[in-house]
């Protein structure tokens, strides 16, 4: 073994022993925080005071050079999100929020509905059905003109549900639901990921070199893109819903117009298949949400949607990621999108992985709002293959 062998073998050593007595003195600080949370439990004084702790990090910043200051302001703010977690368990009441979740937990039935009046977009044949039905066994669904005519009607009573896209495996999020989420009150209940195939569809007796224009949804017409190109002379005109594109040729009189909907939408309307699974990906999934004016939390809620948004400060969307870390939280989605009439403004949308019943979890729920500038709870609730 060599000098530089031994040096290596003396700093990790070195390091061991420095880890070793950080870990003592975390342990330390904790036990610290713990009493100090009963101290503010009796005295009626809240868990978190950002002008102390910013007071503190600044200070922090001072005792180290300043080539490492960001590693201690860094480093220290974690530990200050971490003495603050750890208070909460033995200081904290519950939030508003979260008596209402705890409540919803108790009142909800045990067995999610197979009756229900349940609003779609679209027309007879639309994805949003083919969703629907696997959500619910007996539906009875209105089909509403539009993504807003579907909160629209939840919102007034109209139904007790409604069904909407919300993500596709190959052409990302449906922009027009997250805009829509931020206007509208609602509860998501239940989500449901559909196997999504796509075919093109004429009128009998048109070929594929007869076709001059190819009707369908923008989210199908962004899943088909590379396909559309066999057709470099044809016009593509966006519909409202894929259903409703088939229905359009059916009910034209051009013998030269094609539709991208699904195989059952050809059988509905009469329809000819010239292909059938167009899309580009073969593993093409879109998800459904199912939304309710009332929160309803069924058994086996595994699943939490939020949207907040954070301050324009340096570390704000870190502070928050890091709250779930130390939770041991997943995200298996975090998405931004532009506020209207906003400049430069953005809503974070977070889809969480978390048993409802855990401590985890309402722990989470009751920092959500204090880590955020404006927070909206979407619900939780099971999302079914």
């Amino acid at each position: 073994m060599n000098n530089n062998d031994k040096l290596l073998d003396a700093y990790t050593n070195d390091i061991d022993r420095v880890d070793a007595e950080i870990m003592k003195k975390l342990e330390e600080r904790m036990e610290l925080s713990e009493k100090a949370a009963i101290c503010k439990k009796e005295l009626g004084k809240p868990v978190s005071d950002p002008l102390a702790e910013r007071i503190k990090i600044d200070k922090i910043s001072e005792m180290i050079p300043a080539d490492m200051e960001s590693y201690g302001r860094l480093l220290y703010n974690t530990i200050i999100e971490l003495g603050k977690d750890h208070e909460r368990k033995f200081a904290q009441e519950d939030t508003e929020l979260v008596k209402t979740i705890k409540e919803a937990r108790e009142n909800t039935p045990r067995v999610f509905p197979e009756r229900a009046v349940v609003a779609c977009q679209g027309v007879h044949g639309a994805y949003s059905q083919q969703a629907c039905d696997r959500l619910f066994k007996m539906p009875q669904i209105m089909y509403m003109k539009n993504f807003n005519g579907v909160f629209a009607a939840i919102e007034q009573g109209l139904c007790q549900y409604g069904v909407l896209p919300l993500e596709n495996s190959t052409a990302g999020s449906v922009n027009q639901i997250y805009d829509l989420m931020l206007k509208h009150d609602f509860y998501i209940v239940r989500s449901v990921r559909l196997k999504v195939d796509h075919s093109l569809l004429v009128k009998h007796g048109t070929s594929k070199a007869d076709i001059k224009e190819v009707f369908s949804h923008e989210q199908a017409i962004m899943q088909c893109e590379g396909y559309l190109k066999q057709f470099p002379q044809a016009r593509v005109t966006v519909c409202e819903n894929t259903a409703e594109a088939a229905k359009m040729v059916a009910e034209s009189d051009r013998s030269d117009v094609a539709a991208l909907a699904a195989y059952e939408c050809g059988q509905l309307y009469g329809l000819e298949c010239i292909e059938d699974a167009v899309q580009d990906s073969g593993s093409n999934y879109t998800r459904f949400i199912c939304i309710s004016r009332k929160l309803e939390i069924y058994p086996g809620a595994d699943k939490t949607s939020l949207m907040l948004t954070v301050s324009h400060k340096p570390g704000s969307l870190y502070n928050v990621l890091a709250r779930f870390y130390a939770l041991g939280i997943n995200i298996f989605k975090l998405e931004s999108r532009p506020i209207p009439n906003r400049d430069f403004d953005f809503m974070f949308y977070f889809d969480v992985e978390a048993e409802v019943y855990s401590g985890e979890f309402i722990r989470m729920m009751n920092q959500a709002e204090e880590l955020s500038q404006s927070f909206k709870y979407l619900g939780s609730y099971v999302e079914i293959a």
